[in-house]
């Protein structure tokens, strides 16, 4: 591990590591305010399941829309660099919300405020993670391709360590410290990554990103006849002339210059957003060329339509664990810990016994395996579980568990796809649109969680009709399993 380590540091530099696993770590590390955040609709502001689905919903949309953050990095440098600057923008928007909730109290304990603060947060933090992703990718071109799959490791080891600690540390800090206090420890982060982005050096591009004004205003004055003058004839005609009339002049002279720099300004400004214009539109047509052909379109549609399909009851089994069951904050963040370490088995699982499997199979048991979960959550909510003398805790720690591994199991999939589907020259940003349409199918399915809380009248203290939305829930997980012939049918893990 250790020489591992210092290979890549050899490769790339410390900074740049250093910066990769802040980022990351940090997403990881999210669990800890965004308990807060949870607690903080139940308890203050008094929102229903349904209610606080929505918020979530609407929060979480900046993760849709990544490749537009991709595009832009692309095609619109900042001082003629395209990752650092977005890169310190977007730790900006990362930082600021978590400060200004914090710090002012009032602001925290309205709806309206808050959904605006955690959508701007969630811009931050989507728009970090496409630059890194874009600055990995640019980091093992050519002679250094064969570190790939070593600074995605690195990476997701950072984030399921920032899980870890985040959800350990999320649940010990509600019940010890405010919630405005959580809020100001995590922005500790987002200021040391604003803070890290002077440590890597990012080339600036050519001269054609960088206009430089000529000055031409020295070498060329136009006279009031509409004659071009040089230096040496505009003197000599000078000396000729009345000190009253050589004062006005050279007035009437640097208003001329003036006027002909800022025409020459806005020329070249105007040239620069025309040329910025045509990249963008070269762009969105690559991605459109390439997201219309049948093999990538059709298992996208799948993966988008898996997400639609179910509703999420997430939020729902939140209110129902901490009123109706009455657990601890304390457990939730074990809970959230044994989720983590679920993943980390799905991957180990994954990358060693299933590799060589159909991804139509993989799939297909994965969403068997996601009725199962559901039919444990059926079960802790009727308290069949209790019959048998089996507690509510390990029911919930086990649900969150498989519930995770399973979920991997669904999600590796969908990364083997969409790394092999993205089309030389476009990779990043087509990537990023993949991951969109992933993050899409997931807000929706909130929605339609959040909708069908309310149409069942689910709300916190009355739970009498999660049972029926339990029972809809593993309905609805079947239907995507009709659909998998949108799969390529010959593909695994090793082909496609």
């Amino acid at each position: 591990m250790i020489e591992w380590l210092k290979q890549l540091r050899k490769s790339f530099g410390f900074s740049f590591l250093w910066l990769i696993c802040l980022i990351y770590f940090t997403q990881g590390f999210r669990t800890f305010v965004w308990t807060a955040v949870s607690y903080q609709l139940k308890d203050r502001l008094k929102l229903s399941p349904s209610a606080s689905q929505f918020v979530y919903s609407i929060a979480i949309f900046p993760w849709s829309i990544k490749p537009l953050y991709g595009i832009l990095s692309d095609c619109i440098p900042i001082g003629g660099r395209k990752r650092i600057p977005y890169l310190v923008v977007a730790s900006i928007f990362s930082l600021f919300p978590w400060l200004v909730l914090g710090l002012n109290a009032p602001l925290m304990d309205s709806k309206v405020h808050l959904m605006i603060s955690l959508t701007v947060q969630n811009l931050g933090s989507a728009m970090a993670d496409v630059v890194v992703d874009a600055m990995i990718a640019e980091a093992v071109r050519f002679e250094r391709a064969a570190f790939t799959g070593d600074l995605q490791s690195l990476s997701w080891l950072a984030m399921a360590i920032g899980g870890i600690c985040g959800s350990l540390l999320g649940g010990y800090a509600l019940t010890n410290i405010e919630i405005g206090q959580i809020f100001l420890l995590f922005s500790l982060l987002p200021s040391i990554q604003l803070l890290s982005c002077g440590l890597v050096k990012e080339n600036p591009l050519g001269s054609k990103f960088l206009p430089e004004l000529s000055n031409s205003g020295s070498s060329q004055i136009v006279n009031g006849d509409n004659n071009v003058l040089d230096e040496d004839s505009s003197n000599s005609e000078r000396s000729r002339i009345s000190t009253s009339r050589r004062k006005k002049r050279r007035t009437n002279k640097k208003k001329r210059v003036v006027i002909k720099s800022k025409s020459q300004i806005s020329e070249k400004d105007g040239s620069l957003a025309l040329q910025w214009f045509h990249t963008l539109k070269m762009a969105a047509c690559s991605l459109y060329s390439a997201f219309r052909q049948p093999i990538i379109l059709r298992p996208m549609a799948w993966f988008f339509l898996a997400h639609v399909s179910v509703p999420n009851l997430s939020t729902v089994m939140f209110y129902y664990q901490t009123e109706f069951l009455n657990l601890e904050a304390s457990f939730l963040g074990t809970v959230r810990v044994v989720g983590w370490l679920g993943l980390m088995l799905g991957t180990f699982t994954y990358n060693h016994y299933l590799k060589k499997m159909r991804l139509r199979r993989i799939l297909m048991l994965a969403h068997v395996g996601y009725s199962f979960m559901s039919l444990l959550n059926i079960a802790l909510v009727a308290r069949t579980n209790v019959v048998f003398g089996i507690s509510d805790k390990i029911m919930v720690l086990c649900g969150s568990a498989f519930h995770d591994a399973i979920h991997q199991f669904k999600f590796m999939p969908f990364l083997i796809l969409s790394g092999r589907l993205c089309p030389p020259g476009i990779e990043g940003t087509l990537f990023a649109l993949f991951m969109s349409i992933n993050n899409l199918g997931a807000t929706i399915g909130s929605f339609m969680g959040a909708g069908l809380a309310s149409v069942l009248n689910i709300s916190s203290g009355s739970f009498d009709n999660l049972l029926l939305g339990m029972v809809i829930q593993v309905l609805c997980t079947f239907i995507p399993i009709a659909f998998l012939f949108l799969i390529p049918k010959e593909a695994t893990g090793i082909s496609t």
